[in-house]
């Protein structure tokens, strides 16, 4: 059984930084696509960044020029580092993963709150 394993979530500064990290295990399928995603407080759940199998990534507008999207493909894990980090950036973050043959997959969420 596939589970997503989060972590790295807290709180932080404005102009602080986070790293979160997603690890997927219980699949020796390959791994397609990562993305994370985060849900404001009263908002929709959105798209921050996605790392394609193509290796191509891409990346919200509000958070170009501060987040990275990374992966580790031995360890088949996802990354995303958060700086410069703003109090709209506060919200609960998922990460999603696209395994071949099994399907989409996401992870229970990691709540990230930014102080001003």
């Amino acid at each position: 059984q596939v589970q997503l394993v989060e972590s790295g979530g807290g709180l932080a500064q404005a102009g602080g930084s986070l790293k979160l990290s997603c690890a997927a295990v219980g699949s020796t399928f390959r791994i397609r696509n990562m993305a994370w995603y985060r849900q404001p407080p009263g908002k929709q759940r959105e798209l921050v960044a996605l790392w394609a199998s193509d290796k191509t990534t891409t990346y919200a507008d509000s958070v170009k020029g501060r987040f990275t999207i990374s992966r580790d493909y031995a360890k088949r894990m996802a990354f995303l580092q958060m700086d410069s980090l703003k109090p709209e950036d506060t919200g609960v973050y998922f990460c999603f993963v696209d395994i071949s043959v099994e399907g989409n997959y996401w992870g229970q969420g990691t709540q990230v709150t930014v102080s001003s």
